[in-house]
């Protein structure tokens, strides 16, 4: 038996401004199948979370380099 899907996550390798998405977000909405796209506004949780992930992984590369 084959899974169904009802919905799919984009996740964008940077912010970009509202305007500057708009073409993208059109383009989407033009794949068949698509039936709603909703953009979601970056906020501080997030910018802290991936400052917190840059953190971890520039200390792990610090401790590998350590002799």
């Amino acid at each position: 038996m084959t899974d169904r899907y009802n919905r799919l996550t984009v996740v964008l390798e940077r912010d970009i401004r509202d305007d500057d998405a708009e073409p993208l977000i059109q383009a989407i909405r033009m794949l068949r199948g698509v039936l709603k796209v909703t953009p979601h506004v970056a906020n501080g949780d997030e910018w802290v979370a991936e400052m917190r992930v840059k953190n971890q992984l520039r200390e792990k590369l610090w401790d590998a380099l350590k002799f």
